[in-house]
């Protein structure tokens, strides 16, 4: 149109083509007259009628009427609607497979939980959807690697190295008081177990010399003050040797038991990476050193503040302490420049959403050391709520008092687990429901759209166990004339455009939507017909149909980490 002089060469539009929800109103839909009309000075109609016009003859297309306002609706030939099944059949376990990544390095990186306790039921969430999304970015062709982020330097970990200690020292014949800052989870005491078996009484410091001169607990004192002092004095009692054996104990022991349960939940990562690499190797100060050389850092009151509001951030930010010591954000700074520095052109940070005021000043650093912040992508997931009979399970990893990750999915399964976590979008909230996710009827969308699957399983086993043979690559696939036929065919044409549109969008919860529709449109199909019958043409044309259903039902399970059973 624009070549014949109807709309001007320069002309771009938002045209989209989407498919129809009623069957009688086409297979697909476009706004293209609506969206191009003012540009060409005409009505929608008149435009649409030459937009049709001017459409060359194809043998896809059985007709094209123009509907409403101008609306141009495509209905498909039977022959094409039903060629998705040979297509299907043939690629198999790659149908809907594409390049569109074009072989990009991309990095995700999720989850990267403070190794100071087991992975809870809120971790799980960004497990599933990281793991489902670098799944999906893998499908379309991009080159991904996923990556843990091991905060292993800090606070936090000191205050896990006290507790640790703390306990062992209970095992030693100590009567201490437990600090109220500490952690309080059984698996400390089982680290302290370990400890003392593995060491015996080395680290044992009598009580009064723990306690000397340290700032009392709360809620007499400040229990920050408190456990601050209790970390110094664990090191100057023990030693930096001693101190560095507790503290790698508790480190080494969590860390394994997050791998351990990441894995067990069908979440394994190319590369785990750890915080102290950065110091160890300088990394913290050439980042530092590099944003002075550029005049991005100056000194107030005997601390280094970075200028990030000058690139976008709400205000400035320390990057060293005026006691020298660098702070938790200088860390994230040297760890963003490295990731760049390996060569990735993309990387996607998947963060919870109580991140979301950390982005700005992340994204400044990038800029102000001269890289692209356009390339780091955050995505925020919000923690799932637990409910258990109605009543929200409180959790809280200091004190405790948490459900972890293992014992959700020994108590629904993994796939249960996986397929909730990933059914909404991601930053939308959510409550997970226990009973629902155990429940084996149609109402638990999981075992739906399982049982789609296993359903056509049972169907290929009774024509093994009847000797019936059948041939698929050769059905007269113009006989799949029922309603619920044409509407499975329509929804399993779908399947590549939702992979591609949950790549670009980073929202894996649409193959999960598709999934439901597909289960959904078998489970009426197979309701309302058999599929074993006397007429052998119209057989093999519908276990055709069902077998192409099953592998679509098999892809997307595995894209989102689900097992595809065979029998339920």
């Amino acid at each position: 149109m624009q070549s014949n002089g109807v709309l001007p060469a320069e002309f771009q539009a938002n045209i989209q083509l989407t498919t129809s929800k009623d069957v009688s109103q086409g297979n697909f839909a476009s706004n293209i007259a609506l969206m191009s009309a003012k540009s060409a000075k005409m009505s929608p109609r008149d435009l649409a009628t030459q937009i049709v016009d001017n459409i060359v003859d194809n043998d896809s297309i059985e007709k094209i009427e123009i509907a409403g306002p101008g609306f141009i609706n495509f209905f498909l030939a039977s022959r094409a609607s039903t060629s998705v099944i040979q297509t299907i059949l043939k690629q198999q376990q790659n149908f809907g497979r594409s390049n569109i990544g074009q072989q990009q390095k991309i990095q995700v990186e999720f989850v990267s939980a403070n190794p100071t306790g087991p992975l809870h039921v809120g971790h799980g969430r960004g497990a599933a959807y990281g793991a489902t999304l670098a799944n999906i970015l893998k499908f379309v062709g991009y080159d991904v690697a996923t990556e843990y982020y091991v905060n292993d330097d800090g606070r936090q970990m000191d205050i896990l190295a006290v507790s640790v200690w703390f306990r062992y020292l209970e095992l030693c014949g100590e009567d201490l008081e437990f600090p109220n800052n500490g952690y309080q989870g059984d698996y400390i005491f089982d680290i302290a177990a370990d400890l003392h078996r593995e060491n015996g009484e080395s680290f044992r410091q009598k009580k009064l010399d723990v306690f000397e001169g340290v700032n009392p607990d709360s809620p007499e004192g400040d229990k920050e003050k408190h456990i601050d002092d209790l970390i110094d004095k664990a090191k100057k009692l023990l030693g930096k040797s001693n101190y560095k054996i507790v503290f790698n104990k508790a480190l080494t022991v969590l860390v394994e038991v997050i791998r351990k349960d990441l894995k067990k939940f069908g979440v394994e990562y190319d590369c785990w990476f750890y915080e102290s690499q950065l110091s160890e190797q300088g990394q913290i100060e050439k980042s530092i050193e590099k944003l002075q050389q550029l005049g991005h850092v100056y000194k107030k009151q005997g601390a280094l503040w970075f200028r990030s509001s000058e690139f976008g951030d709400e205000k400035d930010r320390v990057v060293k302490r005026e006691n020298g010591q660098s702070t938790y954000f200088t860390s994230d700074i040297a760890y963003h420049q490295d990731k760049f520095n390996r060569g990735f052109e993309r990387v996607i940070n998947i963060w919870g959403a109580d991140h979301h005021g950390y982005i700005a000043r992340v994204k400044a650093s990038l800029t102000a050391l001269e890289y692209d912040a356009d390339k780091l992508e955050i995505q925020l997931v919000q923690f799932a709520n637990l409910f258990e009979n109605g009543e929200k399970v409180a959790m809280s990893t200091r004190s405790g008092e948490f459900v972890t990750l293992r014992e959700l999915r020994e108590d629904v399964g993994a796939d249960a687990a996986r397929f909730f976590y990933v059914m909404r979008k991601a930053d939308a909230h959510m409550d997970f429901d226990l009973s629902l996710a155990r429940e084996q009827s149609s109402d638990n969308p999981v075992y739906y759209v399982q049982y789609a699957h296993a359903r056509i399983c049972s169907v290929e086993k009774q024509l093994q166990e009847r000797s019936i043979e059948i041939d698929v690559e050769n059905a007269d696939l113009s006989l799949l004339e029922q309603n619920q036929e044409t509407q499975l065919l329509k929804q399993l044409a779908l399947f590549p455009d939702r992979i591609i549109s949950a790549a670009n969008r980073r929202e894996p919860h649409i193959v999960i939507n598709l999934l439901r529709d597909i289960a959904s449109h078998f489970h009426s199909w197979y309701n309302a017909h058999h599929f074993i019958i006397e007429d052998q043409a119209l057989m093999n044309s519908r276990i055709a149909l069902a077998f192409a259903t099953r592998q679509v039902l098999q892809n997307g399970l595995t894209l989102i980490g689900v097992s595809a059973p065979e029998k339920m």
